[in-house]
């Protein structure tokens, strides 16, 4: 064979393996460092989105029987109930929501730290692909065709042969590693702006869930504001909240009279005896009598009302055992903790109830969030103290 022929062999060669390194340029595959990870995240978004469908559902219910000729014929404390119920789910919505925002704001944070490794790599791999295209206009393709002519025998031909062969692989997989890196950014990217999309849509819905539950209230405390104007009506919600907020004492005595067998072997639940405010904002009734601003008539407040937001948190005054926690036409949604030595609080008008009968809670911990349920006209947290079976007024341990 030819010195001419030889060369031409060896070029055609060279060229296959330049073209084969262009198209596995133009193919090159993504590989995500984070899938696994990503996986996780977006199986908890779809679960909380499964869970919006259901209370979807349970709103739609919920209107019909509001939209119902019926709703039209029953009392107006029922219709309040079923209007509470309402706003329990659209403030559970509120918070899956919120929880779906929150999670998308850690999936965002992940994506932007993983476009910046994935920037970090293309960048890496783009320095060490100029530094071979260098050397290659440096030492150029005569250094490869000089290792094969300057062979001594046709074993070594073949040795330096593999030897070029080695070192276009190598080059080969650096085109692979930079076009890796590069649309592995390009796939991050997409995927973080993608996530910022999918988290201002559910902001938007929050937005307009917001707007409803304001309409959802005030159609809700127009029907107890109603109620009031009426000297008659008043006299007979008055009567009706004072006889269910006693019935419901008798119960948390006769709980708590139950219960003090068991303090001894329960000393875990048992309160400090120094209350700390259960939510944060401003007392808007005090405890004590009070007069009814147009009819004059005194009525016993038996706790404090604490105005706030509605879905703000309220806390365990102190550590102790749920005993009761449930729905009442007068308190909505409320929350009576044991804490040993006689004494009880008792959080009312709650939008929702985080802890059920029989938890064991520690001071400070998040037990409900406000609302306006029950016989209430505004956002705000009803709260009572007993001690030996006897209200006491709350500021007292406060």
């Amino acid at each position: 064979m030819d010195r001419t022929r030889f060369v031409r062999i060896i070029a055609k060669m060279l060229t296959v393996v330049m073209i084969l390194s262009v198209v596995v340029f133009s193919l090159g595959s993504i590989v995500p460092s984070a899938d696994a990870k990503k996986r996780v995240t977006r199986e908890q978004i779809n679960e909380l989105r499964d869970e919006k469908r259901v209370y979807e559902r349970q709103r739609n219910e919920i209107q019909e029987k509001i939209n119902a000729l019926a709703f039209e014929q029953l009392t107006e404390m029922a219709k309040k109930g079923v209007l509470d119920e309402r706003i329990i789910i659209t403030g559970l919505e509120i918070d899956n929501l919120n929880e779906i925002i929150d999670h998308y704001i850690t999936l965002i944070r992940e994506k932007e730290y993983e476009v910046a490794l994935a920037q970090a790599r293309e960048e890496e791999q783009l320095e060490k692909y100029k530094s071979r295209v260098r050397d290659m206009e440096e030492n150029g393709f005569i250094s490869y065709l000089e290792l094969v002519f300057d062979s001594t025998s046709f074993a070594d031909l073949l040795a330096r042969v593999d030897f070029v062969a080695d070192i276009m692989r190598a080059d080969e997989k650096l085109y692979n590693d930079l076009i890796g890196a590069r649309d592995e950014t390009i796939a991050a990217k997409e995927n973080l702006e993608q996530s910022k999309s999918e988290m201002e849509e559910e902001k938007v819905f929050l937005g307009e869930k917001e707007a409803e539950l304001i309409e959802q209230l005030e159609e809700a405390s127009a029907i107890i504001l109603e109620m009031e104007q009426d000297i008659e009506t008043e006299r007979a919600l008055r009567a009706l909240v004072e006889e269910e907020e006693n019935r419901i004492q008798k119960e948390i005595n006769e709980k708590v009279e139950e219960l003090r067998k068991q303090e001894a072997a329960n000393q875990a639940v048992r309160g400090t005896g120094e209350l700390v405010w259960p939510a944060n904002g401003r007392v808007s009734s005090r405890f004590g009598w009070r007069r009814h601003p147009v009819f004059g008539g005194r009525r016993h407040h038996n706790g404090i009302d604490i105005a706030a937001r509605h879905g703000t948190n309220v806390f365990a005054a102190d550590r102790g055992s749920v005993i009761i926690s449930a729905y009442s036409s007068g308190y909505g949604n409320y929350i009576v903790i044991n804490h040993g030595n006689g004494m009880t609080t008792l959080y009312a008008h709650l939008s929702s109830r985080k802890v059920s009968v029989g938890t064991a809670v520690s001071r400070g911990q998040v037990i409900g969030l406000i609302g306006s349920t029950g016989v209430s006209t505004g956002p705000h947290l009803h709260f009572e103290v007993t001690v030996n079976g006897s209200r006491i007024n709350p500021l007292v341990k406060l």
